[in-house]
């Protein structure tokens, strides 16, 4: 009997002991979490699609909370989003709905082909062949890589050119990232004018591969009241932060490659 009751001690006192060791090794290991994180993290969608330039969610709540992003961070999220993070980390969140934008015109009426390929062939493949099918070196090949890599179906690819959904875009720039022509850019979705062309060429070399591209006359630029439109490199660009909406210069537009 004294054995039984020796053996049930020390079985007992040494679980005892074992529980106190782990209990003082839990707290002295301890990793604090900021509760700030973790409320980050229930707000933003989950989506981990790399659009705010971290692995995920939870290195995007992390970055936040650490002051290493803004509130505003989350394109998919939006502006609401960025006003419920701005609450728990107690500052003002100006976040502008934004979606992506295909700058190119290039329908197949307007651009003629270098080659016709028939079969499976990605953009940045398509590229590398002299850059790509249509005469334009610069524009859409229509192949639709963008359109693969959209979770939320709002891109199309329509008379060989790639088309956005403003509505169903929510500007997490998977497409921007994937396309090998760079014609692809984020801007706030009330924007207006955008200039859909991006080939650099003078006028008279766009002319002849393409009847709706940017041959950088400056009329545009002539014709802004905000000094938002300029022409670097003899491609039109305007700056969202100082267009007001006019629409002067898609009014000037020769070639009428403003939409």
């Amino acid at each position: 009997m004294h054995g039984i009751l020796l053996a049930v001690l020390v079985v007992g006192g040494t679980g005892i002991i074992i529980g106190l060791l782990l209990g003082i090794s839990g707290k002295i290991f301890e990793v604090h979490t900021d509760e700030r994180e973790v409320k980050i993290r229930d707000c933003l969608p989950g989506n981990n699609c790399g659009g705010c330039g971290f692995a995920g969610c939870d290195s995007l709540a992390k970055a936040i909370a650490n002051n290493e992003a803004d509130v505003n961070a989350c394109p998919v999220g939006g502006a609401a989003v960025a006003k419920e993070i701005g609450k728990i980390m107690g500052v003002s969140a100006d976040a502008k709905e934004v979606c992506a934008v295909v700058h190119c015109k290039g329908t197949c009426d307007k651009v003629g082909q270098k080659f016709n390929y028939y079969g499976t062939m990605s953009c940045s493949e398509a590229a590398i062949l002299n850059g790509g099918p249509k005469n334009c070196s610069y524009g859409c090949m229509g192949l639709g890589s963008c359109m693969s890599v959209c979770e939320y179906g709002a891109i199309s690819v329509v008379d060989g050119v790639a088309k956005v959904d403003r509505e169903l875009c929510v500007g997490c720039g998977k497409c921007a990232k994937v396309c090998p022509k760079g014609l692809i850019s984020i801007i706030p979705k009330d924007q207006e004018e955008v200039v859909l062309c991006n080939n650099k060429d003078n006028g008279k070399k766009v002319r002849e591969v393409c009847s709706l591209g940017c041959i950088g006359c400056k009329m545009c630029t002539k014709n802004c009241p905000t000094d938002a439109v300029t022409v670097t490199d003899n491609l039109a660009s305007i700056d969202p932060d100082l267009c007001v909406g006019c629409g002067l210069c898609k009014a000037a537009c020769p070639t009428k490659v403003i939409s």
